[in-house]
């Protein structure tokens, strides 16, 4: 079961590996958007489909996850044609906000459809494989984007959101193929939003996947501004960390077999990465070609590491820690750090590290620490209070009886 939900996953990254190579160009140069545009309607269309994620979520839990991620799989691939047609800005900024509430409640429902498949032990596992098997993926996805890249033609562009949209169709029937999952039916709507130790697990994520716009963003960037590497050099370390976590993902998952192990993969994701983020800030000196690149190699290795331990850690922890019958609402809410960390994390690192420098580096990995070690006491407390609340709903079912 889990491996056609691997396959699914998979068909859609390589669509989306292609989109996230093409995309900016196809907006500004064929579309005719400015740069500005583009990335204020990014930011509204994350910032919604972070919101939209809890609410179709929750439709997953009560209609089921298999029928609801089929739908929005299908839903996805119309919002991709729909945006071959796109010319105006304020229909841009309306269709990018479907795709990605369609986005976002896709990663819930399956989410919640991998709960509903495996055993809890079985989760983070499964999970792992299911994330190796989606960075494949997008590797191969953007390598037919950056061909596209090269031809550099309005019908490579297109050809490109037309191959992303098939595999969403693709992956769509696959998970047709899957059966549905319904859980017992929860009668409170949107009870993760009163679930304050989730929500503090859930901001603590966030401010760890602060390491995404570095890798995406903010490194390609401090490579030519700050350091004398070779500029292709960050290219190489998205390589280095695609490959990685195809390789090893799986197996560091296997260290997250409860919410005590998962609470220290996590601690140590935060030491990892400022030791990473030491590293970067020592990028800026005068080291020469080949020993700054020696070292960005080292600080990307140290980064990627720390993604994966982070990764395992929080599938862990989020999949606990929700209650069987609002699987899809609580993954939903879970998500929205991503979004966060999307939304806030360009300005902001921006600013500190390419602001300040070295110290920033510094600095940001200071917070990385910092959240590390505050999941622990989040993750006791929300233990703490399930334990409260299922002791108090066992007293008042003796007393009915």
């Amino acid at each position: 079961m889990t491996r056609r939900l691997a396959y699914a996953q998979l068909t859609n990254s390589i669509g989306d590996g292609g989109f996230l190579v093409v995309s900016a160009l196809y907006f500004t140069q064929i579309v005719g958007l400015s740069a500005a545009r583009v990335g204020l309607a990014l930011t509204l269309a994350w910032g919604v489909g972070a919101v939209a994620g809890v609410a179709l979520g929750h439709v997953a839990d009560r209609l089921g996850p298999r029928t609801t991620a089929v739908v929005l799989a299908a839903a996805t691939a119309v919002s991709i044609g729909v945006l071959l047609f796109t010319r105006h800005f304020a229909v841009f900024v309306l269709v990018m906000c479907l795709y990605a509430s369609f986005q976002s409640g896709l990663q819930a429902s399956r989410q919640a459809l991998l709960a509903g498949l495996t055993t809890p032990e079985e989760r983070t596992r499964a999970r792992a494989r299911i994330q190796s098997t989606a960075n494949a993926g997008i590797a191969i996805g953007a390598a037919a984007g950056g061909f596209a890249l090269h031809l550099g033609t309005e019908t490579a562009y297109t050809a490109v959101f037309v191959l992303d949209a098939l595999s969403f169709v693709a992956a769509a029937a696959i998970l047709s193929t899957l059966p549905e999952t319904v859980m017992t039916r929860a009668k409170g709507k949107f009870d993760v939003l009163k679930d304050r130790p989730y929500a503090l697990i859930t901001l603590i994520n966030a401010v760890m996947l602060l390491y995404m716009p570095l890798l995406s963003l903010i490194i390609p960037l401090w490579i030519v501004q700050r350091t004398e590497a070779p500029t292709w050099l960050a290219a190489a370390l998205l390589v280095l960390n695609t490959a990685a976590v195809v390789l090893f993902q799986v197996r560091i998952a296997k260290r997250a077999n409860g919410l005590g192990s998962a609470s220290r993969l996590v601690r140590h994701a935060g030491l990892i990465m400022l030791a990473s983020c030491a590293v970067f800030a020592v990028t800026a000196f005068s080291l020469g070609a080949w020993k700054g690149a020696a070292l960005l190699i080292v600080a990307a290795a140290l980064q990627v590491l720390g993604e994966m331990m982070l990764a395992s850690g929080a599938w862990e922890i989020s999949f606990s820690l929700a209650p069987a019958d609002r699987q899809g609402q609580y993954q939903g809410f879970f998500a929205t750090g991503t979004a966060v960390a999307r939304m806030v994390g360009p300005a902001l690192l921006t600013t500190v590290v390419l602001g300040w420098g070295s110290l920033g580096w510094l600095a940001v990995g200071g917070l990385f620490v910092v959240a590390g070690y505050a999941m622990g006491p989040a993750v006791r407390w929300a233990r703490e209070k399930n334990s409260t609340s299922t002791g108090a709903a066992a007293d008042a079912l003796s007393m009915c009886v």
